[in-house]
């Protein structure tokens, strides 16, 4: 595992997310709760491993990820969600730092290596992750934040909050959860902006640099 994680890091971290989507709705029930809490922290420690071997500052990221694995055992423990404002938050800044690192790593030469191919998805779901950490906080701060088709005066779950995160920064936009108080819409808005921006500028670049390899191969 290790040597797979120092080899191709963004490969790895990639395939346990789009695992961790899946897998999500299995455990948002009470009594996966607890596996619920310790994924989110195996999946801490493959974005801190991700860092590590993509030249990221490391300690930028156990210094993010200690504490929010500390709390998410709490939460694992107690099964209060009294902590959750406060992991997420920390989650939400890590997966950012992380998203920077890897969009260094991409960016960094002029060689698309197969782990800088993986890394263009990694990054999209760090960010969608992020997001949704950010959404999770905006709603404990402020509860009706966000609404949805089902249930609409309840806390959205933390895959609607997931979802409402893809299909924005995809900007596929199917609306069936959506922000309604001033501040969510602002920060949704932030997250539109961020997925244009990273067509435009990361994903764009390494397709052409890709076709460029090629014709150099050819």
């Amino acid at each position: 595992m290790l040597s797979l994680a120092r080899r191709e890091p963004s490969a790895l971290l990639l395939t346990a997310q789009l695992a961790a989507v899946l897998l999500y709705p299995l455990l948002e029930t009470s009594a996966g709760r607890a596996l619920f809490s310790v994924f989110g922290i195996a999946i801490l420690g493959l974005v801190v491993l991700a860092v590590r071997f993509s030249a990221g500052l490391t300690w930028i990221a156990v210094t993010l990820g200690v504490p929010a694995t500390i709390l998410l055992l709490i939460q694992a423990v107690t099964g209060d969600d009294t902590l959750l404002p406060y992991s997420s938050a920390l989650e939400a800044i890590l997966y950012f730092y992380a998203a920077g690192v890897l969009i260094v790593y991409m960016l960094a030469d002029h060689v698309i290596t197969r782990d800088e191919l993986f890394a263009v998805g990694a990054t999209f779901t760090l960010v969608a992750w992020g997001f949704a950490y950010v959404f999770q906080v905006c709603q404990a701060i402020e509860p009706g934040s966000f609404t949805a088709a089902v249930a609409p005066d309840e806390d959205r779950t933390w895959m609607e909050l997931l979802f409402l995160s893809f299909t924005t920064l995809s900007s596929t936009g199917l609306s069936d959860v959506v922000p309604i108080k001033p501040f969510a819409r602002g920060l949704v808005m932030l997250e539109q902006l961020a997925g244009v921006g990273y067509i435009a500028m990361v994903v764009s670049r390494l397709v052409g640099l890709t076709v460029l390899q090629h014709r150099r191969v050819d």
